[in-house]
């Protein structure tokens, strides 16, 4: 069986520990910050845990337009734009809990200042450059530069755009 490009997207999805989320801070500017992945489901949406008080919560309450971009050097990157929303369900919270959030929630995972986003992705878009194609890229490039050219991507396999909206 081939695999699908949202197979492929959710697959490299999968692969990212952290995650730039980009929100709307008004004005016209955008605002980006580290973000540690807390999951990713089988529809290629993500979960973050952050503090209610702080500047990306409020920034979501204003506009929940984002966009969450993971990137691993040259090998590759994912972005997603969606829509995000804010869960405080105790039980969901107790289901993403690593003990590596402590250092941001002392109190642990009952800590009252936990909430969730909950980003739903609406597009992606991937640049792949793992497995074999790291070394179809590396050719490319090479050949690119000895004849002056730019590399040949194959699209659907070392890039992509995925709709993400069910």
């Amino acid at each position: 069986m081939n695999q699908t490009q949202k197979e492929k997207f959710h697959e490299l999805l999968e692969d990212f520990e952290t995650a730039v989320l980009i929100t709307h801070g008004g004005e016209a500017h955008f605002r980006s910050r580290p973000m540690a992945i807390a999951d990713v489901d089988e529809h290629c949406n993500l979960w973050f845990i952050s503090s209610r008080d702080s500047a990306k919560v409020h920034e979501i309450e204003r506009d929940t337009r984002v966009q969450v971009v993971c990137q691993n050097g040259w090998t590759s990157c994912v972005c997603v734009a969606g829509k995000a929303s804010l869960n405080v369900d105790h039980s969901k919270i107790q289901d993403l809990w690593k003990t590596s959030y402590k250092v941001w929630f002392p109190d642990g995972v009952n800590d009252p200042n936990i909430v969730l986003i909950h980003v739903v992705g609406e597009f992606g878009e991937y640049w792949d450059n793992t497995g074999m194609n790291r070394f179809t890229y590396l050719y490319q490039a090479i050949k690119a530069v000895v004849t002056g050219t730019t590399p040949n991507v194959r699209e659907g396999e070392q890039h992509g755009q995925v709709s993400l909206a069910d």
